[in-house]
């Protein structure tokens, strides 16, 4: 039976007219229509507004002058931007590793490794709850975890020990913007893997132990290549999250001491809102997306995503 949505074909098998065309395709408008229409002013408008704004002087004075290239050669002048890339590019790819990584282990210890389900989820339950809190409330607590002051949880442990209070964030400020970020960020992976873990047969895994297979052997060869997609989606999606992301960074230490801690989301924050240099603030975020768009391809290619679309063929 033919349908509105299948495809109207001429007897030749070539598509029919482009009414024919438009007809078919107005099926799916209803339904496309709002996710259309989400896309193109939260994030399509955005760009196309930020790329307008970079190639402008426009500053506290809401003065629309065009400057062409002019931000893009001071951009690439600045003797700080090679400081700030480098930061970022710790930032992201370690951070990213964390939060795959660790978020994996979660997954696997509450879901595989965890005969009881009730445990498991009270686990991941009390996981979320650092993402439930606002942003503020966890900073905060961080504050006072590695506080310079004896009253620090660190060093309280250092002051048991006998060894003097540390200003850990002055001295290592990088490391424990990754260790924040990453710990709120592994509960995103932990509830994606979770979720793919369930979904995997169990009969494949009680056919492995009747094998004789290890709980490792088991990771390795069965779980592992079954979450191929999930480990891609989240890899790029905290890769591009995290090159954006500034919120804990600016709560935390502000880029600092002696931009240490500065990343190239929060530079653009800087330029843009503290030094209203809304112009120059553009510029370098357009460079972001333009970064962000190249990673995405390059991940996608190393995923082999292409190869993941193909439909699976039957044996023989």
């Amino acid at each position: 039976m033919i349908t509105q949505a299948t495809v109207i074909e001429s007897p030749e098998g070539r598509p029919a007219t482009f009414l024919a065309r438009l007809k078919n395709f107005a099926v799916y408008v209803p339904f496309l229509g709002p996710f259309l229409f989400l896309v193109a002013t939260y994030f399509f408008l955005p760009v196309v507004l930020t790329t307008a704004l970079s190639f402008t002087s426009m500053d506290s004075k809401m003065q629309w002058e065009i400057v062409g290239l002019e931000n893009f050669r001071r951009l690439f002048s600045d003797p700080i931007i090679p400081r700030i890339a480098r930061n970022t590019v710790i930032y992201v790819v370690f951070t990213c590793i964390f939060n795959v990584a660790f978020g994996f282990f979660l997954a696997l210890l509450t879901t595989y490794f965890v005969e009881r389900e009730n445990i498991g989820l009270i686990f991941r339950s009390i996981w979320l709850l650092p993402r439930m809190t606002p942003s503020v409330i966890y900073i905060i607590m961080w504050q006072w975890f590695v506080s310079p002051t004896e009253a620090g949880f660190v060093n309280q442990i250092l002051h048991a020990l006998g060894r003097p209070p540390q200003a850990w964030l002055a001295r290592q400020p990088m490391p424990i913007v990754i260790l924040v970020n990453g710990v709120i960020g592994a509960s995103f992976g932990m509830i994606i893997f979770s979720a793919a873990i369930k979904s995997i047969p169990v009969d494949l895994i009680r056919a492995a132990r009747v094998d004789g297979a290890s709980d490792l052997a088991i990771v390795r060869r069965i779980i592992v290549p079954m979450l191929k997609w999930p480990i891609m989606f989240l890899t790029i999606w905290q890769t591009l999250s995290l090159l954006a992301s500034y919120e804990y960074i600016l709560l935390l230490t502000d880029g600092g001491p002696f931009y240490k801690s500065e990343v190239w989301s929060l530079n653009a924050y800087h330029r843009a809102f503290s030094s209203l240099q809304f112009g120059y603030g553009a510029s370098i975020a357009l460079v972001l997306v333009i970064v962000g768009v190249i990673a995405t391809i390059i991940m996608l290619k190393l995923f082999g995503f292409q190869r993941l679309m193909e439909p699976a063929k039957a044996g023989a």
